[in-house]
């Protein structure tokens, strides 16, 4: 199974692609780490967003998108550039779009160890959050 582990930042969708195969978890080389709008009061570049994000999972042949649940109220509540992003990728036809809790993510790992070495990966450092998304969705 590939999933695409999404983490909304502000003006970005950082993204984390990996996949579960016989127990052993691979994390494919990808030639995007984020995806950004720029402008987020302009239509038409939320359908560039949108038919961006689409194009890079057909290439990949990703249908299952993972993003990791923000806060709609409080201190750490997300931003509304986030939420467009959100809505843009979850309007994406023929994609399997899911949310996760913090509070899920860290009930599965109390039963699962995430990888303690974060920097072994090869990822960048602000994709930790979306591997972290990514990597409990796959052992839910």
């Amino acid at each position: 199974m590939k999933v695409c582990g999404v983490d909304l930042k502000g003006n970005d969708a950082i993204i984390c692609l990996m996949s579960l195969q016989d127990n052993l978890f691979e994390l494919p080389e990808c030639r995007v780490r984020k995806l950004s709008i720029y402008d987020a009061t302009s239509a038409e570049q939320l359908k560039k967003f949108q038919f961006d994000f689409t194009k890079l999972m057909d290439d990949y042949q990703i249908n299952n998108i993972v993003i990791r649940e923000r806060f709609t109220k409080g201190k750490f509540a997300g931003g509304s550039v986030g939420f467009k992003l959100e809505a843009a990728i979850q309007l994406i036809d023929n994609l399997n779009v899911e949310l996760v809790s913090s509070a899920k993510i860290k009930e599965i790992g109390k039963r699962v160890r995430f990888p303690e070495n974060f920097k072994e990966t090869g990822l960048k450092q602000f994709q930790e959050q979306a591997f972290i998304t990514a990597y409990a969705y796959l052992n839910r």
